[in-house]
């Protein structure tokens, strides 16, 4: 017996459902259409009734008898709240449509204006079918996307505009913030979604929304505004609105991410983070930790470390340009720039210390915060982190003692455990929560010595100038050193018998040129390593004691010429001092016992490769992928040979700029043969530095002239002579034993507070860092003068 037409059972509950019914287990499946429309409905926006037939309610490329009698019910069910005859819309809601990575945007069919239920039916099969098109299949195999066929379908009730328009919560262009840009035309929108049409354009200003465009629109602009900064912050991106205005009342037809502000796609390993918008980013201090290509895995667990302080909502420190790390400095400005405080002002010091300087000609792309929001949601986070760092530095020298030991113990617990979950209660118990608190300790040793140190050079450069304020800095060390200098002064130890091998590399056998990638050994696993520094060390001929005691000689030398100048500020001189060596003594050791830790997560992870059988591929998952994987989850990992893929590509780039404004293609960027190392603003011409000068900042004090050597990595320093002046990108430990053999050192990223800087004032040798273009511009064979109290590098003779 046939049942009626509007008859239904709760087999169609599967295949249909109301905006009101969908919940996030059917987000997927539902498209990112639909599921946005679910959600707007539920939290109250007025977006027209509808529903959702599912991709199940499909068999064999047709509607199943049952989803027809269910949808049939529900076109009743919405007939039934009208006065009228109401007509509807049938639409698309594919599974990647309107995802971050692609929007399909007018791939798929749209019906308008259908009433009857054989007229909706006809269009529930036309939309589906309009999955196998030929723009869609050209667009899927594009974005190399295997499930365009797998398609929900939205029904909703039409409205008849009478105006219709779009909206962007950010420039979709440049990806500025300050405006919200948008158009409209009167009458139905799809010739203004599908461009045929040219339209009314006008602008929501940030941060109170002032509109500027034609008046008709006036009396909707602050509901609009409203709106897109209430869904902006729900949805934590920047996005593309649709709405209509019918009988004076605003309407939400669809809401979906800015597709071409999105980073790229995590799961292939294409990821470019100034894809995002007009941030401004620099690698100045960060690329000197992490100068090498990150894998997928390292690239979670600086993630993850970024996660760890969560002081301006919605915003990470860090970011990934095609597998290197970069800061993005433009919100914390910002947020100051919102109170007046501007570049020039002494409270940014410490920060342009350890990022070095912004070229003047770069215009800073400003996030429109309000005072309110930043008093209202930022400074109790602030107040909050700097009590918990208090915290942690009062628990710091426990962690420094016990640190050593329990990385041993923690080792060897790893390299015994049988069982994923075991290890997994392993990372969850042990060694996350330790490296949490190594690493909030870290932080904040650097805050208070960056903050502590930069005011201390302010107030002597006002009284003996800047050459000589970096001549009485040049010897921040306590009796013990700092840990920055030990892997040098430890070989030298090691040859005079002072310590054994074994003692160095439990002391220093964790530090290394890329010792935050964690698909790359350290130096004491690697059993050949120290006899090959050894050997270097003695064909160098170089007695580092000597060149101590010459950098303290210098240094007396200029206390004497302090004495001699200002006698009745001596001892408040020695105390200032004293008090600057202590905190950079615990900054350093705080930078090594974390890096111990850190290196603790290596044999975590090789041992989650033997258990899971994925072995080094371990390094090319993801951690958010690797806890499910341990507690027994089925993963899928399919786009493991394209990440890898990716990652080799990314390692075929030469070092990228070191400030980078705006969006920033490096593939591009590479064939430009006039292409500048020190910036990139996409909002400025390129300008190429023909000048016999170059510029940065004041590393160490003292004035060479040598012949040239240009390093691209560590590994080449066998070809680095005694007397040179070695030239490089950037600077950490793993360099330190190369620098005695340097009669002067040039980097094209660093600032005062960088390793280069550091290091190379503790062992009195010159140093120029962040020249931003240095390793382009000079050649192994030049000559050149090197000014490191004064920041500049004279070019006397060219090789050709």
């Amino acid at each position: 017996m046939n049942r009626p037409k509007e008859d239904y059972d709760k087999e169609g509950d599967s295949y249909v459902k109301h905006f009101h019914e969908l919940t996030p287990a059917f987000y997927k499946v539902a498209g990112g259409k639909g599921s946005m429309l679910a959600k707007m409905y539920q939290w109250g926006y007025p977006v027209p009734e509808g529903f959702i037939v599912l991709p199940s309610a499909f068999a064999n490329h047709l509607l199943k008898e049952t989803a027809s009698r269910t949808i049939i019910h529900h076109l009743n069910q919405l007939r039934k709240k009208e006065t009228s005859l109401p007509a509807f819309a049938v639409r698309s809601s594919a599974l990647n449509e309107d995802s971050t990575q692609s929007s399909f945007a007018g791939g798929f069919e749209t019906i308008l204006n259908v009433t009857t239920d054989e007229e909706i039916l006809q269009a529930i099969e036309q939309v589906y079918q309009s999955t196998r098109s030929e723009r869609v299949q050209v667009y899927s195999s594009t974005k190399e996307i295997d499930q365009s066929d797998h398609i929900a379908i939205i029904i909703q009730l039409m409205i008849q505009a009478e105006i219709s328009g779009v909206l962007f919560t950010a420039d979709p262009i440049t990806g500025n913030r300050q405006q919200i840009v948008g158009n409209y035309l009167y009458g139905l929108g799809e010739q203004l979604v599908s461009g045929e049409t040219n339209a009314h354009s006008f602008t929501l200003t940030r941060p109170r929304g002032k509109y500027n465009g034609p008046s008709s629109l006036k009396p909707y602009a602050s509901l609009l505004y409203q709106w897109a900064i209430q869904l902006e912050q729900e949805e934590k991106q920047p996005l593309d609105f649709e709405w209509a205005i019918s009988d004076k009342k605003l309407y939400l037809l669809q809401v979906r991410p800015i597709t071409t502000l999105t980073p790229g796609c995590l799961d292939k390993y294409e990821w470019n983070d100034s894809f995002l918008g007009d941030f401004l980013w620099t690698n100045t201090n960060v690329g000197e930790a992490i100068p090498a290509i990150m894998t997928p895995m390292t690239w979670s667990f600086i993630r993850l470390l970024d996660n760890e302080v969560k002081i301006i909502p919605d915003f990470h420190w860090t970011g990934n340009i095609c597998g290197r790390c970069y800061l993005n400095i433009s919100h914390p400005l910002s947020v100051l720039h919102a109170f007046g405080i501007t570049l020039q002002s002494k409270l940014l010091s410490p920060l342009f210390d350890a990022i070095g300087k912004i070229p003047p000609e770069i215009e800073i792309p400003f996030y429109p915060f309000t005072k309110r929001e930043i008093l209202k949601q930022i400074f109790p986070k602030l107040i909050h982190y700097l009590w918990v760092f208090h915290q942690e530095l009062k628990n710091l020298p426990t962690y420094l003692e016990k640190t050593p030991t329990w990385c041993l113990q923690t080792v060897e617990e790893i390299n015994r455990t049988n069982t994923k979950q075991a290890l997994l209660q392993k990372w969850q118990n042990k060694l996350h929560p330790y490296l949490h608190h190594l690493w909030l300790a870290l932080l904040a040793s650097a805050l208070q010595f960056a903050v502590y140190s930069s005011r201390l050079f302010m107030t002597l450069s006002k009284l003996v100038g800047k050459e000589e304020t970096n001549n009485l800095l040049s010897n921040l060390r306590e009796k013990s050193g700092l840990a920055s200098l030990g892997p040098v002064i430890g070989i030298s130890n090691v040859i005079k018998g002072k310590i054994s091998r074994e003692e160095y590399l439990q002391t220093y056998g964790h530090r290394g040129p890329d010792e935050f990638e964690l698909s790359l050994p350290h130096p004491s696993e690697n059993p050949t390593w120290l006899e090959l520094q050894i050997q270097e060390y003695l064909a160098s001929n170089i007695d580092v004691d000597l060149l101590l005691k010459k950098q303290q000689a210098q240094y007396e030398a200029a206390v004497s010429r302090f004495q001699q100048r200002f006698p009745h500020k001596v001892r408040g001189f020695e105390k200032k001092i004293a008090r600057a060596s202590h905190y950079a003594a615990i900054r350093e050791a705080a930078r090594s016992e974390f890096i111990r830790v850190y290196r603790v997560v290596r044999s975590f992870l090789l041992r989650a490769g033997k258990l899971t059988g994925l072995d080094d591929d371990i390094f090319f998952i993801y951690l958010d992928e690797l806890l499910p994987l341990l507690s027994g989850e089925k993963v899928t990992l399919s786009s493991l040979p394209k990440r890898k893929e990716n990652y080799q590509k990314y390692k075929t780039l030469p070092p990228l700029p070191t400030i980078i404004r705006g969006r920033f293609d490096p593939f591009q960027w590479v064939k430009d043969p006039e292409r500048k190392l020190d910036y990139y603003d996409v909002h400025l011409p390129v300008r190429i530095q023909s000048s016999r000068v170059l510029k940065g900042s004041p590393g160490a004090a003292g004035r060479v002239e040598g012949i040239v050597r240009v390093l691209s990595t560590s590994e080449e320093g066998t070809s680095l002579r005694s007397g040179e002046i070695l030239v490089t990108s950037t600077t950490n430990i793993g360099w330190t034993p190369l620098f005695p053999k340097a009669a002067a050192i040039i980097t094209d990223i660093g600032a005062p507070l960088s390793h280069a800087a550091i290091v190379a004032r503790e062992l009195g040798i010159p140093a120029v860092v962040g020249c931003g273009n240095a390793t382009t511009r000079l050649k192994t064979g030049d000559r050149v003068i090197v000014d490191g109290g004064q920041g500049w590098v004279q070019i006397l003779d060219e090789t050709k």
